[in-house]
């Protein structure tokens, strides 16, 4: 599907300028991703930039809600998902994406582009009413919000198709390491893996990848059971966890599944770490799922790499170095 050992993001970048921000995507990775932009805007973060077009929803300068009222809001959501090529995402919420279309349109047809959207776990998890409940659990809003989800996720894939012969969706869902504690004690995960599939099978529907990224260790087998095509964890800090899981990883692998190893890391560990540490640390990773019987060779064929998690919150020189340290990870096996 890709060349093996290529590159991508997971979305969030430091920078406030979107032009630039697009210009660091198009010089560092092999399959360019849409830039996240928290620094520029409130509304670029992980909840709030897909928040448009819910029903109900409040926001007051960096608060967000939402706040039942009518049921007519709720009829005219879905009239409107069932008129629309999905949900469009505004520049007030995604100046970058806007930015990376206009930059598009200049150029040549690519190999692959990558987009993403916040997770129906996350999104319902983390956004909540005006009682501070989160809308997870009110059945009513957790079906609006998944249908919104997959609302944006169509919208993406139709508006990149033109520019690339394959497009990725990441499902971004850091609250996947979350479920079973004591905070999140009432989501049940029959209804987790609803949602997991749901957004899964819609992105696939619409003829595109579907990726499922999680920066922590979360339960794999509930990642992988989704039918997603990339799975995407942080492999600097984690890269032992999917040894724990053989017969699952090796049914995701021999089905042609993509390992997406996170293994630049994103935070303060960034400025002590080097390419050869990087290399002893894939190179863990890469002979933990040996060791459970999957043939090295395929493996790095049915790989991408990445940083561990979104850039975003990084100083941008910490940034820049993650990006550069991936291009040399990558040039590194391309000479072995």
């Amino acid at each position: 599907m890709f060349q093996s050992l290529s590159t991508t993001g997971i979305g969030s970048l430091p920078h406030t300028d979107p032009e630039e921000a697009c210009r660091v995507v198009f010089e560092s990775v092999d399959i360019p991703f849409w830039p996240q932009l928290p620094h520029r805007s409130f509304l670029e973060l992980m909840i709030p930039q897909y928040s448009e077009g819910f029903p109900f929803i409040r926001i007051e300068g960096e608060n967000l809600w939402v706040e039942k009222n009518s049921d007519d809001a709720v009829r005219a959501f879905y009239e409107s998902m069932d008129k629309k090529m999905g949900f469009p995402i505004s520049e007030d919420h995604a100046l970058g994406l806007h930015a990376f279309i206009g930059l598009l349109k200049k150029g040549r047809k690519l190999r692959a582009l990558k987009g993403q959207v916040t997770g129906p776990l996350t999104f319902t998890l983390g956004l909540a009413d005006n009682q501070k409940r989160p809308i997870y659990f009110d059945e009513e809003m957790r079906e609006l919000a998944l249908g919104l989800l997959k609302g944006k996720a169509r919208w993406q894939i139709e508006t990149l198709r033109p520019f690339a012969d394959e497009i990725i969706i990441f499902i971004d869902e850091p609250i996947l390491s979350a479920l079973g504690t004591s905070a999140y004690i009432g989501v049940d995960s029959i209804e987790a893996s609803r949602l997991l599939n749901e957004m899964v099978s819609t992105i696939k529907s619409y003829g595109a990848i579907a990726g499922i990224h999680c920066c922590s260790k979360a339960y794999w087998p509930m990642v992988f059971s989704s039918g997603l095509d990339i799975f995407s964890f942080d492999a600097y800090f984690f890269w032992d966890t999917l040894g724990i899981y053989p017969d699952e990883v090796k049914a995701f692998i021999n089905r042609g599944g993509i390992i997406a190893w996170g293994i630049v890391p994103t935070t303060e560990a960034i400025r002590k770490v080097t390419i050869n540490g990087l290399q002893e640390q894939f190179g863990r990773g890469l002979d933990s799922i040996e060791a459970i019987g999957v043939a090295r060779e395929r493996l790095i064929n049915q790989s991408l790499i990445t940083p561990s998690c979104g850039t975003g919150s990084m100083e941008v020189e910490d940034a820049m170095k993650v990006f550069s340290l991936l291009k040399g990870l990558k040039e590194s096996y391309a000479r072995d």
